[in-house]
């Protein structure tokens, strides 16, 4: 396999890209990204044997239920960071080792009905958040020491509804590839 073939894999939808003006019409539209997510993948996911939950998405990449556990992870973390940018002046946060994570046990867990739960629960009340959000508070900042920079909010909803999609795709791009990336020698 490529390494550009590698790369489409592990970006099925591409990289993020900010854009140069954020609008309402977007934010509102990635608001919405964010909100349908834990019912998508829930459809995706519902039916899923247990072998299919473990098939990963592309050699060398995670497992449908490491994607859907991660996500639960890396939201909880999201929500944390926005709470923090709109009650301190431009915090850092604290980046955590997503692959590590990965690698625990509740992430290998093949019953995933916890993490969809969580999902669910976590990302009703994020919505109620973000769609508060006055322009003001959107153009809040928190420092994220391992990219070295600052990110407004209304950047972040976006990363994380591009998130949401690149997750997505993973678990579509798994089903379709019907386990092809779980042998050992993929070419």
């Amino acid at each position: 396999m490529t390494d550009q073939e590698l790369n489409n894999l592990k970006y099925p939808v591409g990289k993020f890209t900010a854009p140069e003006v954020f609008t309402s019409p977007q934010i509102g539209q990635w608001i919405d990204t964010i909100a349908q997510f834990p019912l998508k993948i829930t459809n995706l996911t519902k039916d899923l044997s247990q072998e299919e939950l473990n098939w990963k998405y592309r050699p060398e990449g995670w497992t449908i239920k490491q994607v859907v556990h991660h996500c639960g992870d890396s939201h909880i973390n999201s929500l944390v960071r926005f709470k923090l940018a709109l009650t301190e002046e431009v915090p850092d946060i604290r980046p955590y080792h997503e692959d590590r994570w990965a690698q625990l046990n509740d992430s290998l867990d093949d019953d995933i009905s916890d993490a969809l739960g969580l999902l669910t629960h976590l990302h009703a009340k994020w919505h109620k958040l973000l769609r508060s959000l006055n322009p003001e508070e959107l153009k809040r900042k928190y420092r994220h020491p391992e990219h070295g920079r600052i990110f407004t909010l209304e950047e972040t909803i976006g990363i994380y509804a591009w998130h949401c999609e690149h997750h997505e795709a993973h678990i579509k791009q798994a089903l379709a590839n019907k386990g092809k990336f779980n042998a050992t020698d993929v070419t």
